[in-house]
């Protein structure tokens, strides 16, 4: 039976829980995709270059939200990065997807995390939104010392899982990250949420569906009974 793995933010967790802060801040809570663009590009540049080092997920996060600032004009209080970055720690699943991992759950299936997220930051994350009880690992790149979609963390976590590629989905709303873990040999299914879209140029994931609902049944469809 494959092992199902999760991407985290975004993917399981709704970011729309930081808006009311970003419009406050910002005067536009839309201003909160760009900072979230930033981090994954800090992230990505980061792994490219060899200099991910010390500095983990949240830490990204933490420039980013100062580079954000600088680019809206902007002076952030303590009091406006804390509630942020303790709203990252507190962000509630996108409504469908307890249900959908209770029926990977009743099936039988093992379901993993795999996130960029550091190992703390990640627990803390998936017990806040009620989730952690679904999965049989939470796997952070943090051991790995690259963030994805490096193909160290995906061979990393075919360790952890002791599992051949063959036997391994990543389900994600990041079209990188399915490339990612395409290039491990893995397969892939994407979530296809407000915004997010495939790039012509990338192997196109296995399964697409507008949210987890629909991966979810698709992955259950082709399951070996």
């Amino acid at each position: 039976m494959p092992t199902i793995v999760f991407d985290v933010n975004e993917t399981l967790l709704d970011l729309a829980a930081l808006d009311t802060h970003f419009e406050r801040i910002f005067g536009h809570a839309s201003v909160k995709g760009d900072w979230f663009k930033q981090v994954l590009q800090s992230a990505l540049v980061a792994t490219i270059i060899g200099q991910t080092g010390e500095t983990d997920f949240g830490q990204m996060a933490r420039i980013a939200l100062e580079m954000t600032a600088l680019r809206q004009n902007v002076v952030l209080t303590d009091d406006d990065r804390q509630a942020i970055l303790a709203t990252m720690l507190n962000l509630p699943p996108h409504p469908e997807v307890p249900d959908a991992l209770q029926k990977l759950k009743d099936a039988g299936i093992r379901i993993a995390a795999l996130t960029n997220s550091s190992q703390t930051a990640a627990n803390a994350q998936l017990t806040n939104a009620k989730l952690v009880s679904y999965f049989d690992k939470i796997i952070s790149v943090q051991s790995c010392g690259k963030f994805k979609p490096a193909l160290e963390v995906y061979q990393m976590a075919m360790q952890v899982l002791d599992e051949a590629p063959e036997n391994l989905w990543l389900v994600a709303a990041h079209d990188w990250d399915i490339a990612g873990a395409q290039n491990a040999g893995w397969q892939g299914a994407f979530v296809a949420r407000r915004g997010m879209v495939v790039a012509p140029q990338v192997k196109q994931p296995e399964i697409i569906g507008k949210d987890m609902t629909s991966v979810v049944d698709q992955l259950l469809n082709i399951m070996p009974s």
